[in-house]
């Protein structure tokens, strides 16, 4: 296993939806030992603690929600991703799925300074293609994917540096998709794997076909990683919670299946709201999918928790 210089960036954003609490996610991610776990596998690791967006004015959009504070965050992020992408693997700890704003646009920077096409890796249930000239909700942790695809509506919104083609993500888990995105969904070359197709060919085999084509385009490979691609019966803590989303070992064979690939330069933990967690049970799992995708094999899974 090649040793990375794992780099901890907390995002205690809390503006992409209404219902508060993402904001503690970061520190829920170190409380349940995800620096140790990194060092216990034989990475360096770097916690660089959390990101200021900065100032930002009062939002003044009676239909977006927190319109400018996202803005602030996006630009604040896209910097931090660009950044951290360039010295080493960053590990985004989200804060709500608003977060990937910025740390796609940020990393897809990055490959273009690289010379590298930069693929995605959205593990949700909701695949967040809304603009927001689109969203009924009004909610911008739906809109990251139209963002750094570079949709049209995001007006006040960073430029982006660097679009990422519709052909170089994948979206794997999706068990809820308003019907304005699955239009603009199948109007493109995306991947998607939904639950129903995973239950019929399992979760292996869309990965691996993905996977392929990242290497064969010697491409770069971000994950985002939100708690509601799992199932709520071992994930609880999230406020978008949808039945009949990936089990234990399902979630954990596609962790091994990413390590195994050596692709992945950067990584999103988002969507945890630890007020509505089960005695830190939801940030543990998240913790040990971490460790599973940085190296972790099933026989050397460990019985009782050593790092909480």
């Amino acid at each position: 296993m090649t040793a990375k210089h794992c780099i901890l960036i907390g995002a205690p954003l809390d503006s992409g939806k209404r219902r508060k609490g993402c904001l503690m996610g970061p520190d829920a991610y170190r409380t349940a030992g995800i620096a140790r776990m990194i060092e216990e596998l034989g990475h360096g690791v770097e916690d660089r603690g959390n990101v200021d967006p900065g100032a930002f004015a009062e939002d003044p959009d009676d239909r977006l929600h927190a319109l400018d504070e996202t803005v602030a965050w996006t630009r604040a992020l896209t910097d931090a991703a660009r950044r951290g992408a360039a010295e080493g693997f960053p590990i985004f700890m989200g804060g709500d799925h608003a977060l990937s704003l910025g740390t796609v646009a940020g990393v897809a920077a990055h490959a273009v300074d690289a010379g590298r096409p930069l693929f995605l890796l959205w593990l949700d249930a909701h695949p967040d293609y809304h603009t927001p000239e689109t969203t009924d909700s009004g909610n911008l942790h739906g809109t990251p994917v139209a963002y750094v695809t570079g949709r049209t509506g995001f007006a006040g919104f960073p430029p982006l540096e660097a679009a990422v083609p519709t052909g170089n993500i994948c979206m794997i888990g999706l068990r809820s998709v308003d019907p304005a995105e699955r239009e603009a969904i199948e109007a493109t070359d995306m991947a998607v794997a939904d639950m129903r197709s995973i239950d019929e060919t399992g979760i292996a085999a869309p990965l691996r076909t993905f996977l392929e084509r990242v290497a064969e385009a010697d491409g770069m490979l971000h994950v985002s990683l939100d708690v509601d691609f799992l199932d709520p019966t071992i994930a609880p803590a999230v406020v978008t919670t949808v039945p009949g989303g990936a089990t234990l070992r399902e979630a954990h064979h596609a962790m091994e299946l990413l390590h195994e690939s050596g692709l992945v330069t950067s990584l999103d933990l988002v969507e945890l709201n630890p007020f509505l967690d089960e005695r830190g049970r939801t940030a543990s799992l998240m913790v040990d999918l971490t460790a599973s995708l940085l190296g972790r094999r099933v026989f050397d899974r460990p019985t009782r928790r050593s790092y909480s």
